[in-house]
């Protein structure tokens, strides 16, 4: 996998993989010192701050193996919601509550596994063995539109377009609060909260991985809004960590600490964690170059999601 730096700030080598990849940054350091992360061709030392237009391999499968010496993937019998496919990749609608890859809390339950299980070994594992097929990830609790990639060409492709910002990522996320701005940007770098491995926070004194995200209020309630969101960078929690910052976090995001924000005649709405929602996907094919484009319609949503807006709508509380 190879990665141009695109930030400004000088941002440490092993923080900015383990942010990238989603381990454990001690892990990452004895990757690097072990040669699996160059970066211009070159092994660099764990502390190497990187520059602008620094171009990063990352040799995924060494790590992978490095990582997780004894792990193998073990198919998985769940009816994936299939949205278009073809011989070069697939869009699914994730469901809530699945993890995309196996992690320390799930190793064998997980989307990776259910991919095994419909394609078995006919997707690219350009993305890491442990991650065939996956091009960009979803939170465990948040549903809804995601790319897989079949063959080599197309993960190369796609990556590229997610990459260069030529892939459309938008999400609709139920908020907390009253938006006073009805749209925005949160231009804020993100880093990992203290020793915290999931949870992400405001990064200070230029450390950290850029992050920008648009925000535009399609609808204002009383106490919560119906918001989309756009992605132009793909951090780890960017959308949750984000909105939290501006004091609008996700409705249910337990993480993001939401619930010091719920108004009492929400106490008796139980979600299973965040109300985000990807709903909307734009990009090229890898082969024919034709724009594809997929739209979830509402009853397509999570049942969180749904259940939580209808809520809002019924109690007659919008404040236009």
């Amino acid at each position: 996998m190879i990665i141009e730096f695109d930030n400004d700030t000088k941002t440490r080598l092993d923080l900015f993989i383990a942010q990238h990849l989603s381990y454990n940054r001690s892990k990452i350091a004895k990757c690097i010192e072990s040669g699996f992360v160059l970066v211009n061709n070159k092994i660099q030392k764990t502390s190497y701050k990187l520059k602008k237009q620094d171009k990063i391999e990352v040799l995924l499968d060494k790590i992978e193996s490095f990582l997780n010496p004894s792990k193998t993937l073990v198919p998985y019998d769940f009816s994936l919601n299939i949205v278009f496919e073809d011989d070069s990749l697939a869009v699914i609608n994730k469901p809530k509550n699945l993890l995309v890859h196996p992690t320390k809390f799930d190793d064998n339950k997980t989307l990776v596994n259910a991919l095994i299980y419909r394609y078995g070994n006919n997707l690219t594992t350009l993305g890491g063995i442990m991650r065939p097929g996956i091009v960009h990830r979803l939170d465990k609790n948040t549903a809804g539109l995601m790319m897989i990639a079949k063959t080599d060409a197309a993960y190369k492709n796609l990556a590229c377009q997610i990459r260069e910002k030529k892939a459309k990522r938008k999400y609709l996320a139920i908020a907390l609060g009253q938006f006073n701005q009805k749209e925005g940007i949160i231009d804020k770098p993100l880093v990992h909260y203290i020793n915290n491995n999931v949870k992400m926070t405001i990064a200070e004194n230029n450390e950290g991985l850029s992050a920008l995200t648009c925000y535009k209020v399609i609808d204002q309630y009383k106490g919560a809004a119906l918001v989309e969101l756009e992605l132009k960078t793909g951090r780890t929690h960017q959308i949750r960590a984000h909105l939290a910052s501006i004091n609008h976090p996700v409705f249910g995001d337990s993480l993001y600490k939401a619930k010091s924000f719920l108004r009492n005649e929400f106490y008796n709405l139980k979600t299973q964690e965040q109300l985000l929602q990807s709903y909307y996907l734009s990009f090229n094919h890898p082969i024919t170059n034709e724009v594809l484009e997929f739209q979830l319609k509402e009853n397509d949503f999570s049942e969180d999601f749904i259940k939580v807006l209808n809520f809002l709508r019924s109690k007659n509380i919008n404040e236009h």
